[in-house]
C-alpha cells in the first residue's frame, strides 16, 4: 500500500481547510510574480452565543479553536475576537472569548474576500 500524500491525510483527520492561504486571491505584480492578495477578516461583534474560557499556560490558539469548532484553520475567529496578533500561545488563566455564531462570521468572510 502506497503511503497517502500529507493533505490526504490531514482530510482523514477532517483538517481539509489547513492550508494558510487557500482562500486568498494570488495576483501577478509587476515584474510578473506571483503574489497574494490581501486576506480581509470581519469584525466579530458580541453575541449571546459566546463564550468564555479560560487558557492554561502553553495552550495554542488552533487548538481551542479545533476544541470549539473542529476545524483548526478557524483559529483567526479567536484571534480577531480577541484582539490577538502576532502569537499562538496563551499565558496561563487568560479569559477569552469563544465567538457562537461561526456560520454568520464564515458567510461574512466569504462575502468580503469574493
Amino acid at each position: 500500500m502506497e503511503p497517502k500524500p500529507l493533505e490526504n491525510f490531514l482530510e482523514t483527520l477532517g483538517w481539509v481547510n489547513m492550508k494558510r492561504y487557500g482562500t486568498t486571491k494570488i495576483k501577478i505584480d509587476r515584474d510578473g510574480k506571483r503574489v497574494y492578495g490581501t486576506t480581509n477578516y470581519p469584525d466579530i461583534p458580541l453575541d449571546n452565543a459566546d463564550k468564555l474560557y479560560t487558557t492554561t499556560k502553553g495552550e495554542r490558539i488552533e487548538n481551542i479553536a479545533f476544541s470549539f469548532y473542529e476545524d483548526v484553520s478557524l483559529w483567526w475567529i479567536i484571534a480577531k475576537a480577541n484582539g490577538i496578533r502576532g502569537r499562538v500561545a496563551f499565558k496561563s488563566a487568560e479569559v477569552i472569548r469563544i465567538p457562537g455564531n461561526v456560520s454568520s462570521i464564515i458567510a461574512r468572510f466569504k462575502e468580503l474576500n469574493r
